[in-house]
């Protein structure tokens, strides 16, 4: 199992920018694909993207296309997630999941959780 914590969510206004972090301890990190997923108030979870284990890979929904990009360090055992752009539609609470498959595309794979960060945009 692997455990994973969330930071660098807060409030910005639209058009602004916020990077997250997700530290991952436990298993050995470079051995899952990382991905962010996010939960508007009211709604379901959503699939923001994924990268596979070793970086060279990258999926993103189409609604954050060219405005976030995800990364990771396998050497600090972190992924993160640079949003710019953002929108007031984009706020939610943000999590990161470890993925031990090599589907790094496909939401039902991840496995283990953050608790989340909090990303609000105003207009």
């Amino acid at each position: 199992q692997v455990q994973l914590v969330e930071s660098g969510g807060g409030s910005v206004q639209a058009g602004g920018s916020l990077r997250l972090s997700c530290a991952a301890s436990g298993r050995t990190f470079s051995n899952y694909a990382m991905g962010w997923f996010r939960q508007a108030p009211g709604k379901g979870r959503e699939f923001v993207g994924g990268i596979s284990w070793r970086g060279d890979r990258i999926y993103y929904t189409d609604s954050v296309k060219g405005r976030f990009t995800i990364s990771r360090d396998n050497a600090k055992n972190t992924v993160y997630l640079q949003m710019n752009s953002l929108k007031p539609e984009d706020t939610a609470v943000y999590h990161c999941a470890a993925n031990p498959s090599t589907n790094y595309n496909i939401p039902q794979y991840y496995m283990y959780w953050g608790q989340g960060t909090q990303v609000t945009v105003s207009s």
